[in-house]
């Protein structure tokens, strides 16, 4: 069974939660980041998402995980210490490591702002009894920070950040991101990273916006996660999911448009807030690339390239690089 070594987590979530939305919400446009709309429930809404026949991001990179595996871990001198930024439920981590069992002893970091996706992914880890888990409560650069302080540094780390999650940043936030990454490694330890590429606007579409509305309910959850955390006022009925492509950025903006004037106040947030018929809130923006781009951010980061894979159906890359 796992052994967990260890628990590391944020002075208070909720605090941080409570002053980014305060904040977001007094922007223009209005915007709360999407690492909230990660809560019990909308981990649950997420990982149905990644069932629809819409949705690639997920299969593709399972996919490439289960094939690529082995090249993706060896050559390492030494059994490399794992840290996942954004560790979701553990399935993909589970693919990489392969059958349970069968590998030396290692240790494997993971870091999720959601308590509940680090309990999941845990409890899927569990099939690896070889396995030590370290969890860290926290942001990816603070977790990433607290991972790599505990580190043995004698032994190289592989640091995964999938699901395209680096497409969630803005152009100068993820190069930031990479390069405080890049920072944080010595030579021979890698990164591995997922990213969707580009590909016809409607397939774009369908997957951020389904017609069966799974990805709406879990854009809306947001405002019933703000209600029961904050003492909120959102009344979800007047508020509709809407999705743009921004052929020029090359991203999909997601938003929640009120549907009428109003004031919605978040009293446990110490925030109020006035909206327009028609005005938004951005809760997420998601990048696509070409491979080329995956592998530049990389290089201006610092990093070296070892390999590339590219899944064919969902047009989804796998990028390793070294430090």
């Amino acid at each position: 069974m796992i052994s967990s070594v260890g628990s590391t987590t944020e002075p208070d979530p909720a605090l941080a939660l409570a002053s980014d939305v305060a904040e977001g919400l007094g922007q223009d446009p209005k915007r709360i980041p999407s690492r909230y709309l990660y809560d019990a429930l909308g981990l649950r809404l997420f990982e149905a998402i990644c069932q629809l026949p819409w949705y690639k991001i997920t299969r593709g990179e399972s996919a490439l995980l289960e094939r690529q595996g082995p090249a993706i871990v060896s050559g390492f001198e030494g059994v490399p210490t794992l840290i996942e930024l954004g560790a979701g439920s553990g399935e993909k981590l589970s693919l990489l490591l392969g059958p349970g069992g069968h590998q030396p002893s290692m240790r494997v970091h993971l870091v999720d702002i959601s308590p509940t996706a680090l309990t999941r992914s845990k409890q899927t880890l569990s099939q690896h009894p070889e396995v030590e888990i370290v969890t860290h409560e926290a942001t990816y650069e603070d977790g990433l920070m607290m991972a790599l302080d505990q580190t043995d540094r004698q032994r190289p780390a592989m640091i995964i950040f999938l699901g395209s999650n680096i497409g969630n940043m803005a152009s100068a936030e993820s190069d930031r991101f990479l390069r405080t990454v890049r920072r944080g490694c010595r030579p021979g330890d890698r990164l591995l990273l997922g990213a969707d590429l580009i590909k016809p606007e409607e397939e774009i579409r369908l997957a951020y916006d389904d017609p069966l509305g799974v990805t709406a309910a879990f854009a809306k959850n947001l405002l019933v996660r703000l209600n029961r955390e904050f003492d909120g006022d959102f009344d979800v009925e007047t508020f509709d999911y809407h999705v743009v492509w921004n052929d020029q950025a090359s991203r999909v903006e997601s938003y929640l448009v009120s549907r009428l004037e109003q004031v919605v106040c978040l009293r446990g947030a110490g925030c109020c807030t006035s909206l327009a018929e028609g005005e938004s809130i951005w809760i997420e923006s998601s990048h696509k690339y070409s491979a080329d781009e995956v592998v530049a951010m990389g290089l201006d980061a610092g990093f070296s390239l070892r390999q590339q894979w590219i899944e064919p159906e969902s047009h989804l890359a796998l990028t390793l690089f070294e430090a």
